[in-house]
């Protein structure tokens, strides 16, 4: 196990009808904004729920971030703080919503000349307005980490970043407001959750007993309840353990003393950026074509995956073993009605070619060992077309 420091302080109010509870966590006499999406909230019965909790509050309202928050979105919701004075923010959404709050209040307190410097040139963020989150998809663990991804519309460039001054103040998980989400976004949660472990836990061996058990029990949690969700939306116990599980996935701890992969991750932000996908439809396609190029290096632990998952162990060679574990992630992804090749989306050498070429201009090593280049994303992306 590799040395590491871990602090989490983000408080996590979980369960039944605890959406009301948020009034005792935001300082009395704060100017609070409300960041939310399209509006779903307003629907769903959880806009009616926040607003009655911040009766007490002087607060305002800002809508319309996107699926994958842009930057130039976020910045008018930085002047709507810097006009009203607001001291608080309350993201009401999912991942993408709550990735926008934090480059909101990060960017409201950025004493540059330009905030896309927090992304592009990763600049050190000196202070953040406070926030809390109130989740409603089960997806990215963005309620209970410190990092996030903008994407800047102008340029179609996608980037992450993240600070120690961006974990929220408390994050409330009520597994009943994701009863009425889009079946959809239900499979894409599932599925990005699914690959924040696997890019934390399918790299190479490194003693780390504790994190790869935990990391093993978040996937069979989320290969077993996945398919469920899909067919009983109601099921307030099958919403509880992937709504749990999705935050243990991305809140830091299984990623304690073990080496990350990530490249997953940054090919499929460029399929984003440059093709408007859905981020887990890229991750579908593109986990299966990581895992097969660089499979000898990764074998130890796709062996792993394989017994310890999806329980693969019986008299095949080793080869056949990893190649049955990939064939049995591609089910799963298929299980939960994602595709999993670019010509299924329509895309094909085009495709290729203009992810591998971003990823040389911006002189990207990807990986655990910092050796998937340029060259090896083309192999990769080839192999799943």
């Amino acid at each position: 196990m590799e040395n590491f420091s871990f602090v989490n302080p983000v408080k996590i109010i979980f369960g039944k009808d605890t959406i009301k509870s948020l009034s005792k966590e935001i300082p009395a006499g704060s100017k609070v904004l409300i960041t939310y999406g399209g509006g779903s909230i307003k629907h769903n019965g959880v806009y009616d729920q926040v607003i009655k909790a911040l009766s007490a509050f002087d607060f305002y309202e800002f809508s319309g971030i996107e699926a994958n928050p842009h930057y130039e979105t976020c910045m008018k919701a930085v002047e709507l703080i810097k006009e009203k004075n607001i001291d608080y923010v309350l993201a009401v959404g999912g991942g993408s919503v709550i990735d926008a709050t934090k480059f909101i209040v990060a960017a409201a307190c950025f004493k540059g000349d330009d905030p896309w410097d927090i992304l592009s040139k990763q600049a050190r963020i000196e202070r953040a307005l406070p926030f809390g989150t109130v989740l409603t998809i089960s997806a990215t663990g963005s309620e209970m980490n410190s990092g996030a991804v903008i994407t800047k519309a102008e340029t179609h460039d996608k980037l992450a970043f993240g600070s120690s001054k961006l974990y929220p103040k408390f994050s409330i998980l009520d597994p009943e407001v994701t009863y009425s989400l889009p079946l959809k976004q239900v499979s894409n949660g599932v599925v990005d959750a699914f690959v924040h472990v696997i890019e934390q836990y399918v790299t190479y061996p490194s003693q780390a007993m504790i994190q790869d058990k935990f990391a093993e029990a978040v996937l069979v949690t989320l290969i077993t309840e996945g398919p469920k969700a899909l067919e009983t939306p109601r099921d307030y116990d099958v919403r509880a353990n992937l709504m749990w599980a999705s935050t243990w996935a991305l809140n830091g701890w299984i990623g304690c003393g073990v080496p990350e992969d990530w490249a997953t991750h940054r090919i499929g932000h460029e399929l984003t950026a440059l093709y408007g996908l859905d981020h887990a439809q890229t991750l579908a396609i593109v986990l299966p074509g990581v895992l097969s190029v660089l499979k000898d290096q990764k074998a130890d632990k796709i062996l792993q995956l394989g017994e310890m998952v999806f329980g693969i162990y019986n008299n095949m060679s080793k080869d056949e073993r990893i190649d049955e574990t990939i064939r049995a992630i591609i089910h799963f992804f298929e299980e939960m009605q994602l595709k999993t090749r670019l010509s299924d989306y329509g895309l094909g050498q085009e495709a290729v070619d203009a992810v591998s070429n971003r990823i040389k201009e911006r002189g990207w090593k990807l990986g655990e060992k910092e050796n998937i280049t340029a060259d090896v994303v083309k192999e990769i992306l080839t192999l799943r077309m």
